[in-house]
């Protein structure tokens, strides 16, 4: 299988760069790394083209113009760009456990996608990693939300992670699935605009079609680095969104991933 790596961001060049490190310290390297750039300044560019220049994978930046929060559209314009047949995507503020690729393809199946976990990193541990642009969880750190998500186990994971059909807790800070199923449903909604629901409604959409969650425990390990909540203003209308695909089984939106697919490549 080829692996396609997405890393959402938006004007947060640093914790970016620490997210990119991770990825070149994996066990498993994917097949690319994609940028999925909601309209940040140039300095993500810039430091998306040195990062690739001495990268051993392919690096692209599928970058989209700033009008306000459109991450389901960038989503689906770094999928398009993708030429893995599995995608695994994170977001821009996470940083890897060196396993994290090889669990996801571990745990990857046909008919199925997963759901990872993640710990949550305290204000002063993620000051500290943003400031050294160097990231290693010690043993029994301070700081630490939900530690136990810190934990790798290849017996943990066997016995903790379970198939299901249930649609709460979906989060694509962690989260992969393959290219052929994001087709099928025509990829993220980009009805939805602003922070909020675009992921939970095409995972809803993913299992309307009969493909079913795999929820991953003890491997495939992320690190969420510490932000601001951001703003919240059309949680209301997304919600709508995603109760009228839950009450009318939509296995399909009509304002997804084809309209890139028949882009030209930039």
């Amino acid at each position: 299988m080829q692996i396609s790596l997405i890393i959402t961001t938006y004007n947060w060049k640093e914790a970016l760069q620490l997210s990119l490190r991770s990825v070149l310290a994996q066990t498993l390297l994917p097949k690319e790394i994609v940028v999925a750039d909601d309209g940040s300044r140039p300095d993500t560019a810039e430091l998306v083209e040195a990062f690739g220049a001495s990268s051993p994978v392919p690096v692209i930046h599928s970058w989209q113009e700033d009008l306000g929060f459109r991450s389901a559209r960038s989503r689906n314009k770094a999928i398009a760009r993708a030429g893995g047949d599995y995608i695994i995507l994170i977001d821009g503020d996470i940083v890897l456990e060196p396993h994290f690729v090889a669990d996801h393809q571990l745990f990857a199946q046909s008919g199925f996608f997963v759901q990872g976990s993640r710990a949550l990193l305290g204000p002063e541990l993620s000051a500290q990693a943003l400031a050294s642009g160097r990231f290693r969880l010690p043993m029994l750190a301070r700081g630490v939300e939900n530690k136990k998500n810190c934990l790798r186990s290849a017996v943990l994971a066997r016995l903790f992670s379970f198939k299901s059909r249930r649609l709460g807790g979906v989060k694509t800070c962690n989260f992969a699935f393959w290219k052929q199923d994001a087709q099928r449903v025509n990829g993220f909604n980009e009805d939805f605009i602003g922070w909020g629901r675009e992921d939970s409604e095409f995972a809803a959409r993913l299992l309307n079609t009969g493909i079913r969650r795999q929820d991953l425990k003890f491997y495939g390990l992320g690190y969420h680095l510490h932000h601001p909540i951001n703003t919240r203003d059309r949680l209301a209308v997304n919600d709508a969104l995603l109760k009228a695909t839950i009450a009318e089984k939509h296995t399909r939106c009509e304002r997804g991933l084809d309209q890139h697919l028949r882009e030209p490549i930039g």
